[in-house]
């Protein structure tokens, strides 16, 4: 008997469990039907166009964030070409100094010469030379078979 008593003892001991599973799981299909039926009750209470008013206020800072930071772009791309034009423009107006100083330095060595050149004429002028070599005349002191010791 006292196997027949441990056997049955064993017997309710797993109708217990089996009857304490299905008891927390029927809890717990319970509890998530409750928690569906709160979502979809809060869903279905929700108001619907101040979530839309959320949404569109969010799009409107969304588009103008990215209008603003193209129009940033915009105007970094913009004075990086200014610059590159301006350097560029720069090292034109410098080229065209440079021929301009060129130029005027060139005008001055030919002024300058050309004023050399007067000066030294100036000097042969002021010069009293007698030119006996395709002149024409003969010198007066000598006569007209002798030849001078210059010659």
């Amino acid at each position: 008997m006292a196997n027949d008593s441990r056997s049955e003892r064993e017997r309710l001991k797993e109708e217990y469990k089996a009857h304490y599973r299905k008891m927390r799981e029927i809890k717990e299909r319970a509890s998530r039907a409750n928690k569906t039926k709160k979502i979809s009750d809060a869903l279905k209470n929700m108001d619907k166009s101040q979530m839309l008013d959320t949404f569109d206020d969010f799009l409107y800072s969304v588009k103008h964030k990215v209008a603003s930071v193209e129009a940033r772009l915009d105007v970094a791309m913009e004075s990086l070409t200014d610059e590159k034009k301006e350097a560029i423009d720069e090292q034109e107006f410098d080229e065209e100094m440079a021929k301009e100083k060129a130029k005027d330095t060139l005008k001055q060595v030919k002024l300058e010469m050309g004023l050399l050149y007067k000066e030294i004429e100036q000097q042969a002028d002021t010069l009293e030379v007698n030119k006996t070599i395709g002149s024409g005349e003969k010198p007066s002191d000598q006569s007209p078979g002798s030849r001078s010791s210059e010659d």
